[in-house]
C-alpha cells in the first residue's frame, strides 16, 4: 500500500511514517510533503497513492486547498491538533479524523477501518457482477401485457409503464403518458417476466422503469430517494443495502 504523508513538521512526519510501517509492513511511504503548493505539484505529477495521511494547518495554508484543486480518488486520514475542522474534513475523502498527539493505537484503528471499508467495497462489486451475469443468463422477457380494462382487453407495452405499484393487494400500472391500469398479478410475478435491465424492484411496493427516473437524492441513513417523471403516491425509497446495486443498475452496469 502506497501512503503519502502531508505534514509540515518533519519530525512528526518521520514519526508517523515509522508508526505506519510498524503497523503494516507492506506500506511504502511515497512522499512526505510540507506545504499546500508542494502537495498540489506532487499529486499532479505522480500516481495517486492508496492513502493520504494529512495535517490541516500547513506552512502556507490549510490542506483543504489541496483537495479543492486536485481530484483525490484515495481515502484521507486527517491528523491535526484542531477539532474545529471535523465537518469540513468529511466533505473530502476522509475516513478518519485523528487529534494530535496521535497515539499508535488510533492509527491502527484508522488503518483497520480502511481495510474493512475496502473489503466491503470488494464484496459489493462481486455481488453486482454476479447479479449482472445472472440477468444475462435469463431467457427473453415479455414486451407487453394484456390488461382487462372495463369491458376491453388492452395490450400495453411494458416499456411504456413508468412504474408498477402495490396498493393494498392490487397492482397499479402507471404509464409514462399518465394512464393508469390495474392488474391481477403480483410484483413478484412481474419481476420474473420483465427485463431487469429496464425495471428495478426499488422496494416491496415499487417496480420502476429506468426511463422514468429523473433523479436520485441521498436520504437518511444512506438510503436513496428516487424521483420519477410521473407522480407517485409517496417517495420511493431504496434501502442502504440495495443502494449500490440500484446505482449500478441506473448506470447500466
Amino acid at each position: 500500500m502506497k501512503v503519502l504523508i502531508i505534514e509540515d513538521e518533519a519530525p512528526l512526519a518521520r514519526q508517523l511514517a515509522d508508526t505506519i510501517r510498524r503497523i503494516n509492513h507492506e506500506v511504502t511511504i511515497t512522499g512526505m510533503i510540507e506545504s499546500v503548493e508542494e502537495a498540489i505539484g506532487w499529486l499532479n505529477q505522480n500516481d495517486m497513492p492508496d492513502l493520504i495521511f494529512s495535517d490541516i494547518h500547513l506552512a502556507d495554508g490549510l490542506s483543504f486547498e489541496i483537495y479543492e484543486k486536485v481530484k483525490i480518488s484515495c481515502p484521507i486520514i486527517f491528523c491535526t491538533a484542531f477539532d474545529e475542522y471535523l465537518l469540513q474534513a468529511f466533505e473530502t475523502n476522509a475516513i478518519s479524523y485523528l487529534l494530535k498527539p496521535v497515539q499508535p493505537d488510533k492509527i491502527k484503528q484508522a488503518l483497520d477501518k480502511l481495510a474493512m471499508l475496502r473489503q466491503q467495497s470488494e464484496k459489493d462489486m462481486i455481488v453486482v457482477a454476479l447479479q449482472r451475469l445472472m440477468r444475462q443468463m435469463k431467457p427473453a422477457y415479455k414486451t407487453s401485457l394484456l390488461i382487462n380494462h372495463r369491458e376491453k382487453i388492452i395490450p400495453v407495452l411494458i416499456k411504456d409503464v413508468a412504474y408498477f405499484c402495490l396498493e393494498n393487494t392490487v397492482i397499479r400500472a402507471h404509464m409514462l403518458q399518465h394512464q393508469q391500469y390495474y392488474l391481477t398479478t403480483s410484483l413478484d410475478e412481474l419481476e420474473k417476466i420483465i427485463d431487469p435491465q429496464i425495471f428495478y424492484r426499488a422496494n416491496r411496493q415499487y417496480l420502476i422503469n429506468r426511463n422514468a427516473v429523473t433523479g436520485v437524492e441521498r436520504f437518511f441513513s444512506r438510503k436513496l430517494a428516487v424521483k420519477l417523471s410521473v407522480e407517485t403516491p409517496e417517495t420511493i425509497i431504496v434501502s442502504k443495502i440495495k443502494a449500490a446495486e440500484f446505482l449500478a443498475w441506473l448506470e447500466g452496469q
